[in-house]
């Protein structure tokens, strides 16, 4: 059955903008209703089981396509803010209109690699929803983030020179050093499921810290507005990137 989504109107659109340029982020609350969050829940326990709880993530392809996350991807109501809160953000239509999906869960001991990895994404605006998040753990896998730090590079090498410096384990060690110590204050984002949460992600260094191997932190992730979008730089490094992912959580054959 074909689900529906909320639509948000011109002067919600505008206001959101205004949050992310305020305070680093905008959120939606409840933009999922209790029975959507409940499918998406029941669609992530299958594959966690499948994946014995160890840590995977999807970048698109059939698995997500055929679930709910594909279903809102697909939605005109998602689509129609997605290209809204980009134009407003940056008074253009996206080059590329392609909203590329990520279903990234955190779990057991081989997820707590994947946590701390500061990045900057790819695309300008990046949609969060989280499905499942820990709460009264040791370590939640709170979002943290620095907001807007940096603008839109006038080309794909600059761009990738710049995450090639920042994206690297000495660089990463380092940073999670400096916000130990209190020298780096990122924003902390506590995330609650069912919420929309949307931020420029292109601008914004930003990483989960870990969660507790004993709890699941599983987010959705809608990329939208690629800056760089047709250069064949960047379209080689998203092959890469997609590659290595689908390497690190090997998933199984079958359906979400």
């Amino acid at each position: 059955m074909t689900a529906t989504f909320k639509t948000i109107d011109a002067f919600a659109q505008t206001r959101l903008v205004a949050d992310i340029r305020r305070q680093g982020f905008a959120c939606i609350p409840d933009y999922l209703d209790a029975e959507q969050l409940a499918r998406l829940r029941s669609e992530l326990t299958t594959q966690a089981v499948q994946h014995h709880g160890n840590y995977f993530a999807y970048h698109g392809g059939p698995t997500i396509e055929r679930s709910l996350l594909g279903q809102l991807a697909e939605s005109a109501e998602f689509r129609s803010l997605l290209d809204s809160i980009h134009q407003l953000s940056c008074a253009r239509p996206a080059h590329d209109p392609v909203i590329r999906q990520v279903l990234r869960c955190v779990q057991g001991q081989t997820g707590r690699r994947e946590s701390n990895a500061f990045h900057y994404d790819a695309t300008l605006v990046t949609a969060l929803v989280p499905i499942e998040i820990p709460r009264n753990a040791e370590q939640c896998g709170d979002l943290l983030m620095f907001p807007n730090i940096r603008p839109v590079r006038p080309n794909a090498a600059y761009n990738l020179l710049e995450k090639a410096l920042l994206q690297n384990r000495l660089s990463r060690a380092l940073l999670v050093a400096a916000i130990a110590r209190g020298w780096a204050r990122p924003l902390r984002l506590i995330l609650q499921p069912g919420n929309l949460y949307l931020f420029w992600g292109y601008r914004t260094l930003h990483a989960n810290e870990p969660c507790s191997p004993t709890h699941r932190r599983a987010t959705a992730l809608f990329h939208y507005g690629d800056p760089h979008a047709g250069c064949l730089l960047t379209r080689m490094t998203l092959k890469l990137t997609e590659r290595r992912a689908r390497r690190r959580s090997r998933p199984p054959l079958g359906n979400l």
